[in-house]
């Protein structure tokens, strides 16, 4: 999984600057405009949260679990819906986001969580935290699987009968090129440099390699409800979000003149963040990357 300080690296890098570019609670995860495009970023997001709602049946006295918070998006929706919301994450900027508007936010690993840790929930989401719970190491050691398994056997634990899950996460795609040509020495975008540029901004993280392989990890603890692409709604969400970092501002400014010692010391973010290029934007077009969003529920575990 990925560690504190590689999430820092981005999530926490980036704070103010998204922030003050996409919204003090904004979600940083896809959007789902269901083929409408028309709908704005917020509207598209707010469509995205009344779907998990929906499917979790998340109302009134209903207590939430927030795997991996962002900076609060969904907790806030929760609690306009009368919710109970919990989130957790190990971003120091986006905890410190999240406790400023009084949200119940912790600084933990999701895979320590107990029933003792935070209680128990009615329902769990996920939108995005899934890509950062296995390592290139972990991958590399053939440990993906069990990573997930993990995972899911926590959430199972914390919730009740037939309870659910919704998860949100980005996948390899299709057309996913062989790990060992990804290199960020390789020809700008092309697929070997977007990837790549990818791995730079999030390190620590490897995706799933597609969907079934969420599905044949989350077995026999989870059973799969819905499952449905969101990969031309991200390259939409990408698209709105682009827009919004280029739209000059004086804070905006003051803040990208605060990340100008990150830049100068640091290759790693200047591979991330520099590229000149949407590279996770590539990546999807030629599916080099997919989306899914993913509906469980609770099974009853045989005993053996």
């Amino acid at each position: 999984m990925s560690t504190p300080a590689e999430v820092d690296l981005t999530y926490t890098q980036i704070d103010r600057l998204f922030r003050a570019s996409i919204g003090e609670t904004a979600d940083f995860s896809g959007a789902l405009y269901e083929g409408d495009f028309s709908l704005t970023l917020e509207q598209a997001q707010r469509r995205k949260h009344e779907f998990i709602a929906a499917k979790l049946a998340i109302g009134p006295g209903s207590r939430v679990l927030d795997l991996g918070c962002g900076w609060g998006g969904f907790l806030m929706f929760a609690r306009q819906r009368g919710a109970s919301g919990v989130g957790v994450s190990l971003s120091r900027g986006q905890l410190a986001a999240c406790r400023r508007l009084g949200l119940d936010v912790h600084l933990l690993d999701c895979r320590e969580l107990t029933p003792e840790t935070l209680g128990t929930f009615d329902a769990v989401v996920s939108l995005g935290a899934f890509e950062h719970f296995c390592s290139p190491e972990d991958f590399r050691a053939g440990r993906q699987d069990a990573v997930y398994a993990r995972l899911f056997r926590t959430v199972h634990a914390l919730l009740p009968p037939r309870g659910r899950f919704f998860l949100q996460t980005m996948v390899f795609g299709r057309n996913m090129i062989a790990p060992e040509r990804i290199d960020i020495r390789a020809r700008p975008q092309s697929d070997e440099h977007a990837l790549a540029v990818m791995v730079a901004e999030w390190p620590g993280a490897w995706l799933p390699s597609g969907k079934e392989q969420i599905v044949s990890s989350a077995a026999p603890m989870f059973n799969l409800v819905q499952a449905s692409s969101g990969r031309l709604d991200y390259i939409e969400t990408i698209r709105q979000w682009n827009r919004r970092y280029a739209a000059w501002s004086v804070k905006k400014v003051a803040v990208l003149l605060s990340l100008l010692p990150s830049y100068l010391t640091s290759r790693r973010f200047r591979e991330a963040f520099t590229a000149g290029y949407s590279a996770h934007t590539v990546c999807f077009e030629r599916e080099l990357l997919d989306h899914y969003r993913l509906v469980f529920e609770k099974a009853a575990l045989t005993p053996a």
